[in-house]
């Protein structure tokens, strides 16, 4: 009952230990790694065609500040709206440059609020401001709210808000601007990379647009939408837009990244880095003069070319300060090109979608548990390669979904299983250690514990063979045993027998000597091998002595308890042996073999002739003639022996002398 206490306080603590693990883990590979690997995933495998050829992007680039010198007068991008409005005719505009400073004394700044309020197809950008509303601002915001915010559900209407204001606009500006959106771009808290857009943002108590979802609403004449748990909903167009934790009411969806265009110039294939039509700004301005002077140049670009296209005019120029973010596909990817990527999406229902939680806890659940049972089962190559052919099906089925635009984690699962794996191998080494414990122990029930040091010492290279070695053997039987046998049943035999051996084996233990084997009611031990000991045939004697004195206490003991009374007789010799592995390659013994075994075990015999209890060859005797008392038995016909010998009786010990 114990052990399986132990065993299942080991296996709970074990599950402790590898959940603690397992979490943290999770935890830090989600933090530091995942958006690596998710930019990795998008970037090669969601990114897999390029942006739709009708949204454009005009931007005023490095080449268009070269030309007209940084910062524009507010008259540049009156030029470059009225080229739009007045001869391109596209289906919607999209304005990623914030203006807020517009002086109303200056021709150049009225100019450009007259050009935007004759463009209903004009979305510009406003920028969301963390703060309390001043006195001040709360008619501006109340007259922003109602020109700008959306219809939404009720639902929608309970959740916080994080911003609680806009950036304010002077009147006359304000006054014509028809459609306005926010150009709020979140990125990722530790990365830095931004993996999504935030296509609407509660302010106050209202919720606004991002540019891009403002354009298609326009697009399809309607200002409502509705706000689920998963999805922002157009109810007109029953588009679903999937969207993830809306969080300070700040609603976020992750963009699908486009590949970068590939063209053709002079013969040569160029990367644009871009994913849409790019068209520098100074090239739109050239072309609008020349056409109001009515001679459009060859270089120019044709008006029609945008007809019913979508245009983002955006900044994306060298320095600190360029509107640029990084992102999966690059470190400095241009803001304009994000929205237009983000429009691009809404407009395709074209979206990267999150597999979720679910689908994670089962990629966890199933490769962990794989994992341990290919480490607890398998040997460890073997195990290994199999969790590596796992890996890679994991990683060609995550490549497979990220293609078709399901993005599920990759760096958790395969984080997990790393800490699976190290805890399996653990386990597996702390139970298999366990267990040869177990099995040593239960071994060295039938072998000695030398000997089985021994052995495990040389686990690699057990072999048939030996080697020579003087030892001395030591020989006891119990007198007359077969017919007390007859007189007991065979659990009383077996009770008298274990009683008795086991207070002999300390007694063998305490002086060097090993048990090779019981047989019967006999024993047979070894002084010398495995155990290396000089005074090996001393302490044999001395073992001898001391089992006889053990005996005389068991007799007296078992007389007490009704048992029958026994005596022994015991045979000693020294001399040369064959001690090492006999038998087969499947099964062997480690013994000795010899004519000093066969001699030990005949002197034994004699001490029923002798009525004796304690004898010892010529050879044992040389050894301890200095520390025992001896009557000498001259002349003993030993059998297998031509010549007769001379055998011993010990008396007793000379303390003393020992």
């Amino acid at each position: 009952m114990k052990k399986n206490k132990n065993k299942l306080f080991f296996y709970i603590n074990s599950c402790i230990v590898y959940c603690i693990l397992a979490i943290s883990v999770f935890i830090l590979s989600a933090i530091y790694l995942e958006p690596n690997v998710k930019s990795f995933f998008i970037s090669n495998f969601s990114a897999n065609t390029v942006g739709t050829p009708n949204i454009v992007e005009v931007v005023i680039d490095d080449t268009s500040i070269s030309k007209y010198p940084w910062p524009w007068a507010n008259s540049m991008y009156t030029e470059i709206l009225d080229y739009f409005h007045t001869y391109a005719k596209p289906k919607s505009i999209g304005l990623d440059i914030f203006l807020p400073t517009l002086n109303p004394m200056s021709k150049s700044d009225t100019d450009f609020a007259r050009q935007i309020g004759k463009m209903d197809n004009l979305v510009t950008s406003f920028t969301p401001e963390s703060g309390e509303v001043e006195n001040s601002d709360k008619e501006f915001m109340n007259m922003f709210q109602k020109k700008y915010a959306l219809q939404t559900n009720p639902e929608a209407s309970s959740l916080s808000a994080k911003y609680q204001k806009v950036s304010k606009l002077q009147p006359f500006y304000y006054d014509v601007i028809k459609n306005s959106a926010s150009v709020r771009i979140e990125r990722d808290t530790i990365a830095g990379n931004v993996f999504s857009a935030t296509n609407l943002i509660k302010i106050g108590d209202y919720y606004y647009p991002s540019l891009p979802l403002k354009m298609y609403l326009y697009e399809n004449n309607t200002n409502e939408v509705k706000i689920t748990d998963t999805h922002i909903e157009i109810p007109k167009t029953k588009l679903k837009i999937p969207h993830k934790l809306i969080l300070d009411g700040i609603v976020q969806t992750d963009i699908r990244y486009y590949a970068n265009r590939i063209v053709e110039q002079d013969g040569r294939y160029i990367n644009t880095y871009n994913s849409h039509l790019i068209c520098p700004a100074y090239k739109i301005i050239e072309s609008y003069r020349h056409l109001k002077e009515g001679k459009l140049q060859k270089d120019d670009i044709p008006p029609e070319i945008f007809k019913d296209a979508v245009i983002f005019i955006g900044i994306n120029i060298s320095g600190p300060s360029a509107d640029v973010f990084k992102t999966p596909m690059e470190n400095r990817h241009p803001g304009v090109d994000i929205q237009a990527t983000v429009y691009d999406n809404i407009s395709n229902n074209h979206f990267l979608h999150n597999t979720g939680f679910l689908i994670q806890f089962l990629n966890i659940l199933i490769l962990s548990l794989i994992t341990f049972i290919l480490v607890i089962k398998w040997k460890f190559l073997k195990s290994l390669f199999a969790i590596i052919i796992l890996d890679i099906i994991f990683f060609i089925l995550a490549s497979i979904s990220a293609y078709n635009g399901y993005l599920m984690s990759f760096i958790n699962p395969i984080s997990v299983q790393l800490i699976t794996l190290i805890f399996g191998y653990s386990f597996k080494f702390i139970s298999e250690n366990r267990n040869k414990e177990k099995i040593k122990q239960a071994m060295g029930k039938y072998l000695s514990q030398d000997i089985m040091k021994n052995v495990v010492s040389n686990i690699d290279d057990l072999k048939l063979g030996g080697k020579r070695a003087i030892v001395t053997v030591l020989f006891s039987d119990i007198r007359g045993f077969t017919s007390l046998s007859e007189k007991m049943s065979a659990e009383e035999v077996s009770m008298i027998l274990n009683e008795y051996f086991s207070e002999m084996e300390p007694i063998i233990t305490k002086y060097n000597g090993v048990i090779n084997k019981f047989i019967g009611d006999a024993v047979m031990a070894i002084f010398g091998e495995p155990i290396q000991d000089i005074n090996h045939a001393q302490n044999a004697v001395k073992c001898a002595y001391e089992m006889l004195k053990k005996v005389e206490y068991l007799r007296e003991k078992w007389l007490y308890e009704g048992k029958p009374k026994i005596e022994i007789g015991i045979g000693i010799n020294t001399g040369e042996v064959f001690i090492g592995n006999i038998g087969t390659e499947t099964r062997m013994e480690y013994t000795v073999i010899g004519d000093t075994v066969n001699l030990a075990s005949r002197i034994e015999s004699y001490n029923k002739v002798y009525r004796t209890n304690l004898l010892v060859s010529s050879s044992t005797y040389s050894h301890i003639a200095d520390i025992a008392d001896v009557i000498k038995i001259s002349e003993v016909q030993i059998r297998g022996k031509a010549k007769k010998m001379n055998i011993y009786e010990v008396l007793r010990i000379d303390k003393n002398q020992s």
